[in-house]
């Protein structure tokens, strides 16, 4: 029996240690992967790439897309940069992966200090993780190891908003919203939380106290079991695009202040450069108590995510019965991650990102602008490198993503929203090709 399973296993390795034809790699993808929120049975739309340049995906079909995803919001250099991929192999000659337990290395200090400067000020301390939803679970963790070694170990709960995403796993599942967010399923299996109403002011729009009135009572009534505040700052991302005053995340970091609970920004999809500023919560002038970072941090090469904190928070867990913080992922800090983190950081920062992404901004306002005269379309809107069309109601992701391939283009719209999230370095020709192919999709709802 053994001979027989060694003779399948040696015949399909001779068959497929060669490059699989476009149709068995289809075949086999149906047979085995599941994607990432798909019915297995009936995945939709599975399209082969066989390489990626710049801001172009190549097809196995031999078709090139222009990405408007950066891989789900990661890619901000695009793909094969030169810059990072020399980082990866550099770093690859001397040290892929070591246990960081007792053990230390020079691509992750060089990345702790780095983001210790980088980010708000007072957010010098940083664990490395492997995703973003891990970097959540790691903050919300942080908070109530906090709160426990202060004496305040019913402080358990934790205050977010509605139409807000955090993550896939469990502890992120729990602040993400119950009833509309995409994990309503599991609902009944989390832990629950508080949810204020999501922000009603827009990015632009005049900030009224009533705005943030139910939040402010929420966090008066239960501020003794409160851990901490976890929010995206000023834009919700999968809870469907929205973007915010800047006056809210600053009316929350004072209420936070005055009764005396954490604060948790989760900027994952916000950081480095997404809406204009490095990160997100600088549009308020404020600083968390702890920060989560993740998706572009490494470039969108290898998956790694970052939790940030200030001394209030790491001095206050060392000052427990239980001062070790207890969390420790296999993977975090790899040298390879950190290696390239590091080398992207730097291309960002010595770049001309801001004029690129105020371009890119105001080349996708003017250009998605006339998707306002659609009756069916709800709202238009841009902030940084982020081009918004919300619709009134929900689209067809698998029956308009073939169209948007038939264009050329690489777009995944979900819930009520088409939308772009470039890489930095596309140019006005390939962003105008993204523009004209959502107006063309958009233009087909009519129908």
């Amino acid at each position: 029996m053994c001979s027989v399973i060694g003779v399948q296993v040696l015949d399909f390795l001779m068959i497929y240690n060669h490059q699989i034809a476009p149709q068995d790699l289809l075949r086999l993808d149906r047979e085995h992967v599941w994607h990432p929120y798909t019915d297995f049975t009936n995945p939709g739309l599975i399209t082969p790439v066989t390489r990626a340049q710049g801001v172009e995906l190549h097809l196995a079909d031999g078709n090139v897309l222009i990405d408007g995803m950066s891989s789900w919001w990661a890619a901000v250099h695009g793909y094969n940069h030169p810059v990072l991929n020399q980082a990866i192999t550099d770093q690859l000659g001397k040290l892929a992966h070591v246990m960081f337990a007792g053990i230390t290395h020079e691509p992750a200090v060089k990345l702790a200090a780095t983001l210790a400067r980088i980010t708000p000020q007072g957010l010098n301390k940083v664990f490395f993780s492997d995703s973003g939803s891990v970097a959540v679970e790691i903050a919300l963790k942080m908070a109530v190891q906090y709160w426990h070694a202060q004496g305040q170990a019913q402080r358990t709960m934790f205050l977010t908003l509605k139409r807000g995403y955090h993550g896939d796993t469990f502890g992120a599942m729990s602040v993400c919203d119950p009833h509309s967010g995409m994990h309503h399923l599991f609902h009944h299996t989390l832990t629950h939380h508080l949810f204020a109403e999501a922000p009603s002011c827009g990015f632009d729009e005049p900030f009224q106290e009533s705005h943030i009135a139910k939040f402010a009572q929420l966090i008066q009534q239960h501020r003794q079991k409160i851990a901490a505040v976890i929010l995206e700052p000023i834009v919700q991302g999968a809870g469907g695009m929205r973007f915010y005053s800047p006056d809210y995340l600053r009316r929350v970091r004072e209420l936070c202040d005055k009764h005396e609970i954490l604060l948790i920004v989760d900027e994952i999809a916000t950081g480095f450069g997404r809406t204009g500023k490095l990160f997100a919560s600088e549009h308020a002038e404020i600083s968390p108590d702890i920060m989560c970072l993740g998706k572009a941090l490494s470039g969108g090469y290898i998956t790694l995510a970052a939790t940030l904190c200030n001394d209030k928070v790491s001095n206050g867990i060392a000052s427990g019965d239980n001062p070790a913080f207890m969390h420790g992922p296999t993977y975090m800090a790899n040298p390879l991650a950190c290696a390239v983190a590091n080398a992207s950081i730097e291309l960002l920062l010595s770049s001309n990102w801001q004029e690129r992404v105020a371009a890119i901004g105001q080349q996708m306002r003017n250009e998605l602008a006339p998707c306002k005269d659609f009756s069916y379309v709800k709202d238009v809107r841009t902030l940084g490198a982020i081009g918004v069309v919300e619709l009134h109601e929900p689209v067809n992701t698998a029956q308009l993503m073939p169209l948007f391939i038939e264009q050329g283009v690489w777009v995944r719209p979900f819930g009520h929203i088409i939308y772009l999230m470039p890489p930095f370095i596309i140019n006005p020709e390939q962003l105008s090709r993204l523009t004209s192919a959502v107006l063309k999709v958009v233009a087909t709802l009519a129908e």
